[in-house]
This record gives structure tokens, sequence and C-alpha cells, in this order.
């Protein structure tokens, strides 16, 4: 029987690789429903391939000019994520949430329902909502997976075993500023910052690698994912992004996970999970193995590793503060409205505001309460810059 598959998100890079691992094994798998958020002439093209009748297309004009392009032909096509009884009759095997930012929590908690796995790409779903992803994965019964390279990772490593973690170890780049000094990022350009020495990524996602932020932000997933403690985890620079987490457990075994930059590799194995399918890749490299200049991440390099402090040990809304700043800080400097180093001071800046304290006290009862969280915290930041 063929899996149904569903893919939130189809027209991004985790998407494209999710079809693209399905385009090579098709007989195996049923696609019941693709998203995209403006291109909606990839998701035609997708869902002509793949054959798929269900189809969400968020931006309202988007919408309404791929309701009248495509009007003739058999298509359901849908303006949100509220339409899932329309959509599934019954529950689909594998669903993938890879909507980028905020925007993939509230469609995230929709699909849950009618999942039995889902596999969530999005860090800021898992970090700002992720209280409300257990409560409903509790509830429905359904298997989550981590597909982030470094949570995949260590999921995949302690799935069947029984000894306690005892540290983590989370290996970043350290993007291209690695080597640098805060004192020499005064006058970083843009096309410096998102020219990240491993990874192809995203120009958001680059910048948050420059940043190490990025990183920050998978040690507060793993907290959420693994129920460990912030103390417990630690940020290592690796150059060359061959190993992907270390765990050490109380047993005193120490595994470590190492693949090729390719997010294809964890996407590939949360597909096929506990099947003894196979993925062709290159030859093991010895040579990154034998240099792995393994080093501890240091604060006179990324200055925002000062906000893990800041972090409470319960899930908060302040966590949504963090993400949000971030969003909004990164969109400016993309935009040239500031400088590269004004994301680390502004970060570092409402760590300590005072009217930012009671979001540390509060954990998220509703994505409503989380949008509107976000909604101040853009408010705040556009008070630095008015322009």
């Amino acid at each position: 029987m063929k899996k149904k598959i569903a893919v939130l998100g189809s027209t991004g890079s985790i998407g494209k690789s999710l079809l693209n691992i399905i385009a090579k094994d098709i007989k195996s798998f049923e696609v019941i429903l693709l998203s995209a958020n403006k291109n909606y002439n990839e998701l035609f093209r997708q869902a002509k391939k793949f054959k798929v009748k269900n189809l969400i297309i968020c931006d309202l004009d988007s919408f309404k000019k791929a309701k009248q392009i495509y009007k003739d032909k058999n298509y359901n096509i849908f303006n949100n994520f509220n339409d899932f009884d329309k959509i599934f009759t019954t529950k689909v095997d594998y669903s993938m949430s890879a909507i980028v930012g905020l925007d993939g929590l509230n469609p995230t908690l929709n699909i849950i329902k009618y999942s039995k796995t889902i596999a969530i790409a999005n860090k800021e779903t898992i970090i700002c909502g992720w209280n409300l992803i257990k409560k409903k994965l509790i509830r429905y019964n359904v298997k989550f997976i981590p597909v982030d390279s470094e949570h995949f990772s260590i999921w995949s490593t302690i799935f069947s075993k029984k000894a306690i973690i005892e540290k983590i170890y989370l290996t970043a780049s350290g993007g291209p500023f690695y080597n640098y000094k805060y004192s020499q990022l005064k006058n970083i350009k843009i096309s410096q910052a998102l020219k990240h020495p491993t990874w192809k990524m995203g120009k958001k996602i680059s910048i948050d690698s420059a940043t190490l932020i990025n990183k920050i932000f998978e040690v507060i997933e793993a907290k959420k994912i693994f129920n460990i403690e912030l103390n417990k985890i630690k940020i290592i620079i690796h150059p060359s992004s061959y190993v992907h987490a270390l765990i050490k457990f109380d047993n005193g075994l120490i595994n470590l996970v190492a693949h090729d930059t390719s997010m294809e590799i964890p996407i590939f194995n949360s597909l096929y999970w506990g099947t003894n399918k196979s993925l062709k890749t290159k030859s093991l490299n010895f040579t990154k193995f034998n240099s792995l200049n393994f080093t501890y991440a240091k604060t006179v390099n990324f200055p925002l590793l000062n906000l893990i402090k800041s972090i409470p040990s319960k899930d908060s809304l302040f966590e949504t503060v963090i993400v949000s700043a971030n969003d909004h800080l990164v969109k400016l400097f993309l935009n040239k409205k500031i400088k590269f180093t004004d994301i680390i001071k502004v970060l570092l800046k409402i760590i300590n505001m005072k009217s930012l304290t009671k979001y540390k006290k509060k954990s998220s009862s509703s994505v409503s309460e989380i949008i509107k969280t976000k909604n101040f915290t853009i408010k705040l930041i556009n008070d630095f810059y008015p322009n």
C-alpha cells in the first residue's frame, strides 16, 4: 500500500528536497497535499508531476490568480489551513512541516490531528509553540521526528537507547566569521555575511549562522524536544560541518553522528524511518575525521551566546520575543536599513529590558498569544529604528 504524504511548504528547499526523494520511489507514495505561500507556478508544476489534487496557497492575491488561471483544471485549491477536514478522509502516513518562520505554527498544529507521523523542519514553530505541539502529539497519538540535521542526529541516536543523556554537543560551522572578533564586524556587508563556508542555505538562515543565533535556537529546540536542561547542551565550533552532534550518555558511551552537508540525508531518513531503504551517498571521508577541529564557541567571537543565560528554564513567551526580534532585525539588515552588528546589539539589549520581563514568566497558551507577542516585539524594534 502506498504511503500517503502531505507537504506544508512544498516550494521551499526542504519541501523540494522531500519531493525529489519521493520522485525516485514514486511507486511507494501518494502525495495528498501540497502548499505554498506565493509561488503557485512552482506549486502547480509539482501538482502535475505528482498528480496532487489538493493545494493550499496562503497569499490571497496569489490564491485568486491561481483560481482564475486553473479554474478549468481538476484541482481543489484552498486559501488557508482550516480546510483539512475537506482534504483528509483518513490520517496521512507522513506530514512534513517546512513552512518558514512563525507562519508555520498554526498549520503544524492543525495537521497533527490528520497525521500518523509529523516531521518538523521549522525551528521557530518548535521554539515558540512546543508546549502546544506536544499536547496535540499526545492527544492524537502522533509520532514526531525533528528534521534539522543536528536534532535528527540526536533523535536517531537516542531512539533505541535506555541510557540517560549526560551532555549534548551541537556543532556549528561558525559561519563566515568564526575567526573574527566582534570588534572586526562593524563594516560587514550583506554579501560577506551570506557566504556560508559549508552549507547552501537561504539568506535568512545564512545571516543567522553568521551571528550564531541559529545554533542558539537549536539549543532551545534541543532543550524542548529532548527535555534536557540548558546547562547540559554545549555549542562547539566545527568548521567542516561533517559531525552534526555528539551525545554523551551516563553509561560512559559517547555517540558521534556525521554525514555530508546535505539536508537530503535527515529528510530521507525521516521519510523511511523504520525501513531498510538505503540512500547512496559519498564514501566515508577520513580526511575530515582526521581534522575535526572542535573548539568551544566563545563570546568574544559570538556575543549572542549570552542570550542562552537569559532563557528561562521553563517554556515561556520570551523565546517568541527573541525569535521575532531576530527575524525582524535580519530583515532590516537584508534591506540595508541597519548594520550587521545592530542585530547583535539590539538582541543583547532586549534581554535586559524591563518591559519584557513578564514574558519570561509566562508560557504560551494559544497561537494568538504567540502572534500578539511577535507583533509587540516588532513594534519595539521599529521604535529603535523609526525610519
